[in-house]
């Protein structure tokens, strides 16, 4: 069965930023990745890499930062407040995610003052072209209550 829209796909993954080492392996984590394929739930370049893969497929797709993460975008600075960072030590340079009013957002601490945080909004990953392994464990078409919801369910997907 060959990957097509609302179809749910399980597949292993790892990422590296163009010419350099894995920085992310979904088997390291023990479990493939399960997603309702073309729902934009992961990044447009990959999802278009996969369309037309079947299980049992192993693929390199370059991604350029454009059809990943976007280009970074300078001025997307932010100061907020160091107690909505809990108790966590804070240094620049560093990787966090930020609970906003639009869900969890990764971000990187730029400068810590003594309350607030100046914080880099740019996805961490942004700019960056990216190089993908992915290796297709398995496609089946979705349930249609995986389809009313959105997303899979089961293993590797969502428990209700």
């Amino acid at each position: 069965m060959k990957i097509e829209q609302d179809r749910v796909v399980r597949f292993h993954y790892s990422v590296a930023e163009a010419g350099k080492d894995a920085i992310e392996n979904s088997k390291e984590a023990g479990q493939p990745i399960s997603i309702l394929f073309g729902r934009g739930q992961i990044i447009p370049g990959l999802e278009k890499a996969m369309e037309g893969h079947e299980a049992g497929d192993s693929f390199k797709a370059a991604v350029t930062a454009a059809e990943a993460y976007g280009e970074r975008r300078d001025g997307l600075t932010q100061r907020i407040p160091k107690k909505h960072f809990g108790v966590q030590r804070l240094v620049a340079g560093m990787q966090v995610v930020l609970n906003t009013n639009h869900g969890p957002r990764a971000v990187v601490i730029e400068k810590v003052g003594m309350s607030v945080v100046d914080v880099d909004l740019n996805h961490p990953m942004a700019g960056k072209d990216l190089e993908f392994d992915i290796e297709i464990v398995d496609v089946r078409e979705a349930t249609e209550e995986e389809l009313a919801h959105g997303h899979v369910h089961g293993e590797g997907g969502h428990e209700h």
